[in-house]
């Protein structure tokens, strides 16, 4: 497939699950699950890198869909340093969460002492401040801050969604913004970080040509997330600059093409979340699959990956089968030192992802 006159492809992939992070109840239905491509472009006009095969008929997020990751104390403390990033840059007065999920994040705002409502019409608990509607124009209800964590990267058009929030708002206040950083991806050749449900990869750059006026923006979560708290009354349509293309590497899927010679083979991977589940399906067509996935979520335990049928185990169930220094796949170098805790330090632990840490500016 080649480019459009406006389009630069960067990386292609077929038959990838839709949703990596929805779990399935049976082997049957994890193997046959929806399917899509993935044809990564730079927009030649505005800079923005998006999936263009990407399928919006078939995402439909419901009660199977899991990405809470509550349970990790390093993914708590990832949200203790946003919270406070937020209270920095945005207050604890009338805020809002567009997207809040499950209401973890909002619950810890409130625990601050926060005044905040949350808006996900997917929220399925009783929390009376979470509406489970959209945030749109004529809700009744406006914010001093805006908090949209990881859901940018989820909407089609995503320039357009900020422009509807602004608007739901009255084009006034704060926002605090938070999606993983296509930089990051890029730098360390995260292949297995790349899948159909996010379909927008932003870099830092991006949000600077979305907002004239910049609060704050930085790294998160040792790299691998980026934030920017922007002026809603200041959103524009970006135009590439070209002094700041994206730095796609050329040798990008050399690691992908490896699979088939790592030693030892990855038949144990802990995590069973969105790189986990690529991972697993990238090595089933090398023609070495992983045979057991470890999540610490209970969430996730009992179910079975997308694509693969691969079922969760937990690390109660399988640590005392593995003898002491029994290689495991961690397929995120963030939560090692927990894995190592979990397990004793007493197994062979092998990441692929390893990068220097880089912290909030």
């Amino acid at each position: 497939m080649t480019a459009s006159p406006n389009h630069r492809i960067l990386y292609e992939q077929n038959d990838f699950p839709a949703f990596q992070n929805r779990m399935y109840p049976t082997r049957d239905d994890a193997r046959t699950c929806p399917r899509a491509d993935l044809r990564i472009v730079e927009d030649l006009e505005t800079g923005l890198v998006y999936n263009a095969a990407f399928r919006p008929e078939i995402m439909n997020y419901d009660a199977f869909y899991q990405n809470d990751q509550s349970t990790s104390t390093i993914f708590q403390a990832h949200l203790n340093d946003v919270a406070g990033i937020v209270r920095r840059t945005l207050g604890l007065t009338s805020l809002v969460e567009v997207g809040c999920g499950k209401g973890m994040f909002l619950d810890l705002l409130t625990a601050l002492g926060a005044d905040i409502v949350g808006f996900d019409p997917t929220y399925e608990g009783s929390d009376p401040r979470i509406r489970r509607e959209y945030f749109t124009q004529g809700i009744g209800i406006a914010g001093e801050g805006i908090i949209l964590r990881h859901v940018l990267e989820h909407i089609p058009d995503p320039v357009s969604f900020l422009f509807d929030i602004a608007e739901a708002n009255g084009n006034r206040g704060r926002i605090y913004i938070e999606v993983p950083c296509f930089d990051w991806i890029c730098e360390n050749h995260v292949w297995y970080d790349i899948f159909h449900e996010h379909v927008n990869y932003f870099r830092l750059g991006d949000f600077h040509r979305i907002f004239r006026s910049v609060v704050e923006s930085g790294h998160v979560f040792g790299g691998q997330y980026i934030y920017v708290v922007g002026d809603l009354a200041s959103l524009r349509r970006p135009k590439i600059d070209q002094n700041d293309r994206v730095a796609f590497p050329a040798d990008f899927s050399d690691g992908l093409a490896s699979i088939g010679t790592l030693t030892p083979a990855p038949t144990i991977i802990w995590g069973g979340a969105s790189k986990g589940v690529i991972l697993a399906l990238m090595c089933e067509r090398a023609g070495r699959p992983v045979e057991t996935v470890i999540d610490i979520s209970p969430a996730k335990q009992g179910l079975f990956l997308a694509a693969t049928g691969l079922q969760v185990r937990s690390p109660a169930e399988i640590l005392p089968t593995l003898e002491t220094g029994t290689p495991i796949y961690v397929v995120n170098s963030n939560y090692l030192d927990e894995v190592r805790a979990i397990s004793q330090n007493r197994l062979t632990y092998i990441t692929i992802d390893r990068a220097p840490a880089r912290t909030a500016a």
